[in-house]
C-alpha cells in the first residue's frame, strides 16, 4: 500500500513561504509596537517629572515664610512647618511675654489633633515673625524656641525659655518640623530631611534621610524671586528628564507666602 506524505522539497518550500509571510507581518507591526513603546516611555517620564515638581510645590507651600534658599540653581532648602496658630497676648491665661524670656504660652483655640494626639510634638520649634533678616532669622535661631511639651486641655505650649525679638502684628506663630532640601545632582533629584537647621546652606547632607524623586535627570533649574515687598514670592522650577535618546521638559511655578 502506498503511503501519503510530503517531500523534502515541499517542506523547504513551506518553510520559505512561512518565513516570507512572517517577515512581511513583522514589517507591518513593528512601527505600531515601537510607537506604543515610545508613547508609554514618554508618558512615564512625564509622570515622574510632574510628580516630582508637585511634591516640591507642596512643600514650598508649607514653608516657613522667608525661608526659601536656592543655592547654585540646583538646590532648594526650606524650613517646613507642621502647623501654626495665634498666641495669647492678654489674660486671663498664659500670654506670651516679649519683654523677657518666657517658657510657655497659650494658643488661642484648641490644638489640631490626630489619633488623639496633639500635632505639636516635642523637638519641633516655635517661630514668631520670621523676616529672614538679621535679628529675625529662623535659620540662625534668633526667633525660634525648642518645644518641650504641650498641654492639650489648656492649649499650652512649653518652650525652652526665650525672649522673642519681635511681636507678630497678627499674633501668629508657626511650628517648624525641620529643614528640607531638594538637590538635583548626578542625574538624580533627591529630597533630604532629618538634619539640623544651619545658619548657612549645608555643604553636605551626609547622614540625612533621603528619598529619590526622579532619575535620568539631564538638567534642572530653580529660580526664586522673593518679591519686592517680601510678602509674596515666586519660584520657577524646570526639570528635564532624558531616556533612550528622548527628553521631556516640564516647567512649574509656585507662589510662596512670605507673610510672617
Amino acid at each position: 500500500m502506498r503511503r501519503a506524505g510530503f517531500t523534502l522539497v515541499e517542506m523547504v518550500v513551506v518553510i520559505a513561504v512561512t518565513a516570507i509571510i512572517s517577515a512581511a507581518v513583522a514589517v507591518f507591526i513593528k512601527l505600531p509596537v515601537q510607537g506604543y513603546t515610545d508613547a508609554a516611555r514618554r508618558a512615564e517620564m512625564t509622570d515622574i517629572a510632574d510628580t516630582a515638581l508637585r511634591r516640591i510645590g507642596r512643600d514650598l507651600r508649607l514653608a516657613l515664610p522667608n525661608t526659601v534658599r536656592v543655592t547654585g540653581g540646583n538646590t532648594i532648602e526650606i524650613l517646613l512647618t507642621r502647623t501654626g496658630g495665634r498666641y495669647r497676648t492678654e489674660g486671663p491665661g498664659d500670654e506670651l511675654n516679649f519683654a523677657a524670656a518666657d517658657s510657655s504660652f497659650q494658643q488661642l483655640g484648641p490644638f489640631a489633633t490626630g489619633a488623639g494626639q496633639a500635632i505639636v510634638p516635642n523637638a519641633d520649634r516655635v517661630a514668631i515673625y520670621n523676616l529672614g533678616i538679621t535679628g529675625a532669622n529662623a535659620y540662625a535661631g534668633e526667633n525660634t524656641a525648642l518645644i518641650t511639651g504641650t498641654v492639650a486641655a489648656t492649649s499650652t505650649i512649653s518652650i525652652v525659655p526665650k525672649q522673642f525679638p519681635f511681636e507678630s502684628p497678627g499674633n501668629r506663630f508657626q511650628v517648624i518640623e525641620g529643614p528640607v532640601s531638594y538637590v538635583c545632582s548626578g542625574g538624580n533629584l533627591t529630597r533630604y530631611w532629618g538634619y539640623a537647621i544651619q545658619a548657612v546652606p549645608p555643604a553636605s547632607l551626609a547622614g540625612a534621610q533621603s528619598a529619590l524623586l526622579a532619575s535620568n535627570v539631564a538638567s534642572c533649574a530653580f529660580d526664586y524671586n522673593p518679591g519686592v515687598t517680601a510678602r509674596a514670592g515666586l519660584i520657577a522650577l524646570t526639570l528635564v528628564i532624558t531616556e533612550s535618546g528622548e527628553s521631556i521638559r516640564l516647567y512649574h511655578e509656585v507662589h510662596v507666602s512670605n507673610v510672617p
